[in-house]
């Protein structure tokens, strides 16, 4: 709930746009945000376009590279 409330604050304060950002396990976390915001807090934001990637990251453990899923949800007002 708190990414939903600085969502609606941005669009509250004038953006027109916000952009929700995640990597890894976070991306349920960010279609949630994307969903409760369009479905039930603001039903006037649409989604503008969703693009999935992935991201190498080096390992903190193996200092390898590992390969991270990605996700981008771009709504908009």
């Amino acid at each position: 709930m708190n990414y939903v409330l600085a969502c609606l604050t941005q669009i509250n304060n004038g953006t027109n746009s916000v952009t929700v950002k995640a990597r890894g396990r976070a991306i349920s976390r960010a279609v949630d945000v994307a969903q409760v915001l369009t479905k039930r807090f603001a039903t006037d934001i649409t989604v503008k376009s969703i693009s999935i990637n992935t991201e190498q990251v080096k390992s903190t453990v193996s200092g390898g590279m590992n390969n991270v899923s990605s996700i981008e949800i771009k709504l908009q007002k």
